[in-house]
């Protein structure tokens, strides 16, 4: 089994933390860091992050997380945030992988025009879609790299999100997608099962 695979079973959502455990702001920023190597649509990355680590801040999250006691438990709370504009980056982001020699000007010239002529024109929720889509990748990235450091994690989507938003005040273009708890275990996760992948596919050959 690769290390990767490892890391990959012994990952579990755990629900009981250490309350007296700490995890260093520039840890999590690592993991935030590496984690956006994440794919996103057309590389807009539109993931946006609050880490909340005061206690009594946490305590009034648990309110608004339906009472789930890891809220208030865990080393810190990320809260993943996606962003229906994150397209207005995207000369920044382009010009940005010509300087860092990824591509040529003239395909990123090309890549800016295609972008800017699409996603103003997507809806409102068909943003929210593509930004919760994108997340969802990068959630997965940072809980397996906190796993392989040695921390624990769980994703909740369950919690009051017009509440969080108004509590953080999150402009308009911001809207909250899932909480993601960090910290070290004070009891073990439950192991779950698995639908037989065979019982999943349906094969067109």
């Amino acid at each position: 089994m690769s290390q990767l695979e490892q890391v990959m079973q012994q990952r579990k959502s755990v629900r009981s933390y250490d309350p007296n455990f700490s995890i260093a702001k520039e840890e999590i920023e690592s993991l935030l860091s590496k984690a956006t190597t994440a794919p996103s649509s057309s590389n807009l990355q539109p993931w946006r992050f609050i880490v909340i680590t005061n206690k009594q801040l946490q305590k009034e999250l648990r309110t608004m997380g339906y009472n789930q006691a890891q809220i208030e438990e865990a080393s810190a709370i990320v809260a993943i945030l996606g962003d229906i504009e994150a397209y207005k980056n995207t000369e920044k982001i382009y010009n940005q992988n010509v300087a860092e020699g990824h591509m040529t000007q003239e395909f990123a010239d090309s890549a800016i025009q295609r972008t800017l002529g699409f996603y103003p024109n997507v809806s409102k929720e068909g943003l929210m879609q593509i930004a919760a889509y994108d997340t969802g990748a990068f959630a997965m990235q940072f809980m397996l790299l906190a796993k392989e450091r040695g921390y624990d994690t769980i994703t909740m989507g369950g919690f009051d999100k017009e509440q969080f938003a108004n509590r953080f005040e999150l402009p308009e273009n911001l809207f909250p997608i899932t909480l993601i708890a960090i910290g070290k275990a004070l009891n073990p996760a439950f192991g779950t099962s698995r639908l037989p992948v065979e019982s999943l596919i349906t094969y067109y050959e």
